[in-house]
């Protein structure tokens, strides 16, 4: 099981993880939505698409754009429509 911690809480946990170019993307449904909040943040990255954003609140604490997925990835990135990447701030661990 791999998990996606910030500020001491699991905010994401799955066995379901794709690696891509050195980030682990977590399905959607895996995310624990209570601790997200959509941010009006959007980026462009030649390779994967427009991004989108999420702040990451836990125990009143805020992330700004923590955490992003690519709603309409372009062709060659599709296997990542519907997961949620994370910043490097966000612990990623993986159980043994």
């Amino acid at each position: 099981m791999t998990k996606a911690i910030w500020n001491g809480m699991v905010i994401a946990e799955s066995e379901r993880i794709i690696k891509v170019e050195g980030k682990q993307y977590f399905p959607h449904t895996s995310v624990k939505p209570n601790y997200f909040i959509e941010s009006e943040r959007h980026s462009d990255c030649p390779q994967r698409g427009k991004a989108n954003y999420y702040h990451v609140e836990v125990n009143g604490k805020v992330h700004p754009n923590a955490a992003f997925y690519f709603p309409n990835p372009n062709p060659h990135a599709k296997k990542i429509q519907n997961y949620i990447g994370f910043c490097e701030d966000i612990e990623i661990s993986e159980d043994l």
